[in-house]
């Protein structure tokens, strides 16, 4: 108990500067698992504040205030029963708590110092105990008025008598309710006395009996010290006053203190007098107070209902003449359209105008708010009609939204940019009526949907039409004449469209793309005899078909920006897009009925409607941009896509010119959000879709491809003919140059070099097998004279993601090269390799290098017998023979011929060291030697190449 009682006062009222005087571990009644601490604390300071706290031991045993009062707020307490064994109490404050003691000598002590301390800080108002036993409290007079202005006088000479007389009942009760606390912490001046005090004793620790003693003794001589102060207090009285001042210092009664007390009781007599004649006085000064309070508040409510009667009035009131344009406008007329604008915002102003809830009930309020609906509702619908009859007028307008004119975008210059557009006449006529659309849109907006969808329907037909004949134009301009000339009509496109259709279903089935235009799988004739841009490399007429496909793209794409932003603009303006309406508007709904309670609470507390959060309010926006667009040009898409996909057909390789071009469009954006930048971009993701298909065909067309000649008749033609450079890797020559020219400098480089990793890669792996089914060519120079090829066209075409296979290239031609050198040039002195082979495996099974001759088989004279078989004539022809193999092997278009018979030279001249040294170190001293020298051998391979 004692530990608890510490640590509540050191962490939880230590730090408050309070003294804990009693607690009771408790719990609530029905809860007995939750156990709490109810503490009785004073504060240190002057005035003294009895609180009770509700203390509370966290999850990290750690204590905490969750309940705290003063004991002016304590209304009763009932102990229930009077039985010293009963564990509950109640202790009422603003509510009844109910708990139960975990221990019966904590409760009592709680409910003992509690009701001694309202005895003493509540005399007059103390609270009711009930039920409690009578033995607690008979030690204690409730009698004794302590709340008296004599109380403190009275308990001091009642406490002195006690010392001096014997009557210490009610003195040792003081002395318990002023030093309530039975624990009490050290002053720091206490805490040094007591410190100087036990230094002045050595043995005070060590020897306590001694150190009491110590302390015994001067405490006996302090006592004696003051008896004798007391007896010579008898010095100061003489005769009968000697003997009174006696009398009253021993009785206590009949002195001078007894004298104080009567003037005392007659000052306050009287002060109760005055006191009960000032009652009247202040309660009639009161009373003039109220009155006068109630006479102010009545004139401040008065001047507030008048103010704010105006208010609602000045608010509600629309003009006549305000009325009048609303019912009659003649909005076909600027000053009946300027005169129905300034009655429009009147009209708002009154129908937005903020008006106290409780003033919404008012009837004449709601007759007001009536009439005013109806003159919104008239004006709209005269709006509506007028402006409907316009939009209907101009969508059947005859003239060109496009400037410069559709016929003059694709045969001269003009100059690009917004600035060389000009707007439609339709925007010029409804530019005044933009206010009024940002009215309807703000009040109505069943009638502004109305109108936006009526505009969309009407003007959209215009650019649909325009649309239409822009796309034409682009086809006939894009199949027949070059940019700048003379235009061509449908029928030649046609003509043109359908001679292509004839060559591409002539080709030979497998060898197209699914679009149209040449696999790189396909034969060199295909490729070559295809129409497409890839077919001619950077030459030729199907570059010039690309080239004027692709400036006829970017005009087309040119004239459309200018248009569609313009009607943006216009559209954002005039239909006031950008400004966010939130769905319940207050505009749009009735206030005629009273407002719910909910309602009252939030018109009261928030009179200005919460703005849409600033993310939310782009968004929207943007999407109802965008709505209206797309309404307005939903056309273009698909005309877009058409006109794309029909060339496509005609070429796939186009679909590469559409990626570039479109995506220079797009990224070259001002406002990445708007609705055409989000048409080029669906656009941009078919354009990329196709050259992904194409790029997949290329890829599926080298991993399919098969050796040259597989037909009896393809073997009959090339009969005489060697493999040679694989189609694949031949027509990969055009297609990466016409790739390069087309993506030189784009932005989608990069989808390029992914499927150029990929292309070469499959290149990488076909070569090989390629090599193997055929059986024409020896395998090995199929892979040589292929890998160099790809390897020359990598080093001349420089493309940075292909470096690292350009590499690759070059070793694996190395490796084909060395593989032919070694298969077909074999051993021209193979008997004198032979006999050196059983030489060196002599050698190697432990006979000396110069006993070898003595060995029958390899004996000098058999040596020597041997090489007599290899003459210098013998060799060269021998040499003649394979130089003509090796020629028919290779073809002529690598032109490899020389650098293999170099190869071979250098072989050839590395055996014939290797013999020799061997004959060195065998044969020393037997003047042995071949019947050529190294000399003789590069001779015999200079005049083998200059002879053929």
């Amino acid at each position: 108990m004692a530990t608890i009682r510490h640590a509540l006062q050191r962490e939880v009222f230590k730090p408050c500067e309070e003294s804990l005087l009693s607690f009771v571990n408790v719990s609530k009644l029905l809860k007995k698992k939750k156990t709490s601490f109810l503490c009785i604390t004073s504060t240190n300071q002057k005035p003294t504040t009895i609180h009770i706290h509700q203390v509370k031991k966290t999850d990290k045993n750690t204590f905490k205030k969750k309940n705290t009062w003063t004991i002016a707020e304590l209304i009763s307490v009932d102990g229930k029963t009077a039985s010293e064994d009963n564990h509950e109490f109640d202790v009422q404050f603003e509510k009844t708590y109910r708990w139960y003691a975990i221990s019966l000598q904590e409760r009592k002590n709680f409910l003992l110092m509690l009701w001694k301390l309202c005895c003493k800080h509540l005399p007059k108002q103390k609270p009711p105990f009930r039920n409690l036993p009578e033995d607690w409290t008979a030690s204690v007079n409730p009698l004794i008025d302590l709340g008296s202005p004599t109380s403190s006088a009275g308990l001091n000479v009642t406490q002195t008598s006690a010392t001096v007389g014997g009557e210490g009942v009610v003195s040792e009760e003081a002395d318990d309710v002023d030093d309530a606390g039975d624990y009490r912490s050290l002053t720091e001046k206490e805490q040094a006395d007591l410190e100087k005090m036990v230094s002045q004793y050595e043995f005070a620790i060590s020897n306590a009996d001694a150190f009491m003693e110590v302390l015994a003794r001067d405490l006996s001589i302090l006592d004696g010290e003051n008896v004798h102060s007391v007896l010579a207090t008898e010095d100061i009285f003489s005769g009968s006053e000697k003997g009174e001042s006696k009398r009253w210092l021993l009785t206590g009664s009949g002195g001078p203190l007894d004298e104080a007390i009567e003037e005392t009781d007659k000052i306050e007599k009287r002060l109760e007098d005055y006191e009960q004649s000032l009652a009247g006085v202040r309660r009639a000064i009161q009373e003039v107070e109220q009155k006068n309070a109630l006479i102010e508040l009545a004139d401040r409510n008065a001047r507030s209902l008048l103010a704010e009667l105006e208010n609602v009035v000045n608010q509600l009131d629309l003009y006549h003449h305000h009325q009048n344009a609303l019912m009659e406008a003649d909005l076909s007329q600027p000053r009946g359209l300027e005169d129905a604008l300034l009655a429009s915002e009147a009209l708002r102003a009154a129908l937005n105008a903020q008006i106290h809830p409780a003033l919404v009930r008012l009837g004449a309020v709601q007759g007001q708010r009536r009439r005013l609906e109806k003159l919104k509702g008239k004006f709209s619908q005269n709006l509506s009609r007028h402006l409907n009859n316009l939009f209907i007028h101009l969508g059947n307008d005859t003239a060109e939204t496009f400037s410069p004119p559709i016929e003059e975008i694709f045969t001269r210059p003009w100059p690009q940019g917004s600035s060389a557009h000009v707007p439609p006449k339709h925007h010029a006529q409804l530019a005044p009526y933009g206010p009024l659309l940002g009215w309807a849109r703000a009040m109505d907006r069943r009638a502004y949907a109305a109108l936006a969808r009526i505009y969309s329907s009407s003007l959209g037909k215009l650019y649909e039409r325009d649309l239409r004949r822009l796309f034409e134009e682009a086809r006939s301009q894009a199949s027949d004449s070059p940019i700048g000339g003379p235009g061509a009509s449908s029928g030649v496109a046609g003509s043109a469209s359908s001679g292509t259709e004839k060559k591409t279903s002539a080709a030979t089935p497998g060898h197209m793309s699914a679009g149209g235009g040449p696999l790189l799988g396909s034969d060199r004739e295909t490729w070559a005899g295809d129409g497409s841009s890839a077919a001619h490399g950077s030459s030729g007429g199907g570059v010039t078909d690309r080239r004027r496909f692709d400036e006829v793209l970017d005009r087309a794409l040119a004239a459309l920006e200018p248009v569609c932003l313009s009607e943006q603009k216009f559209c954002v303006r005039f239909f006031h897009l950008d400004v966010a309406t939130p769905d319940n508007d207050k505009n749009t709904q009735t206030t005629l009925d009273a407002p719910s309670s909910e309602a009252l609470e939030d018109v009261s507390s928030s009179p200005n409607p919460l703005p849409l959060p600033q993310k939310r309010a782009e968004k929207l926006m943007n999407e109802e941009v965008r709505k209206m667009m797309g309404e307005l040009f939903a056309s273009l898409e698909q005309e877009l896509i058409s006109f794309v996909a029909h060339y496509e057909k005609v070429d796939s390789f186009y679909c590469m010119s559409v990626l570039v071009r479109l995506g220079q469009h797009v990224m070259s954006a001002q406002d990445a959000g708007s609705f055409l930048t989000v048409t080029f971009g669906t656009a941009l993701v078919h354009a990329k879709r196709s050259f992904d298909r194409l790029m997949q065909a290329q890829l599926r067309s080298i991993q399919e491809a098969r050796p040259p000649g597989g037909g009896a008749s393809a073997m009959r033609r090339s009969s005489n003919r060697t493999t040679g450079i694989l189609p694949f890797v031949a027509n990969f020559e055009d297609f990466a140059k016409t790739a390069e020219s087309i993506f030189k400098g784009s932005e989608r480089r990069a989808d390029l070099d992914k499927w150029y990793t990929k292309l070469v890669g499959a290149m990488f792996e076909a070569i090989p097998r390629t090599a193997l089914e055929q059986h024409r060519t020896p395998a090995e120079v199929v892979k040589m004279e292929n890998f160099h090829h790809l390897y020359a066209l990598l080093s001349q075409l420089k493309i940075a993601v292909l470096d690292t296979l350009r590499k690759d290239a070059k070793q694996k031609y190395s490796e084909a090269l060395k593989a032919y050198v070694t298969q077909y040039f074999g051993r021209p002195l193979e008997k004198l390799n032979q006999f050196f082979e059983g030489v060196q495996a002599k050698v190697s099974q432990g006979v000396k290098e110069s006993e070898i001759s003595f060995q029958m088989a390899f004996s000098k004279q058999e040596l020597r017998r041997v090489i007599r078989e290899y003459p210098a004539r013998e060799v060269k022809r021998g040499l003649e023979s394979l130089y003509r193999k090796v020629e028919k092997h290779l073809c002529e278009e690598e032109n490899l011929l020389q650098v293999v018979w170099r190869a071979m030279q250098e072989e050839f001249i590395q055996q014939y060291k290797s013999i020799e040294e061997l004959i060195q170190r065998c044969y020393p001293g037997s003047m042995i030697t071949l019947d050529f020298t190294i000399s003789d051998i590069l001779e015999f391979f200079s005049e083998i190449a200059r002879s053929h």
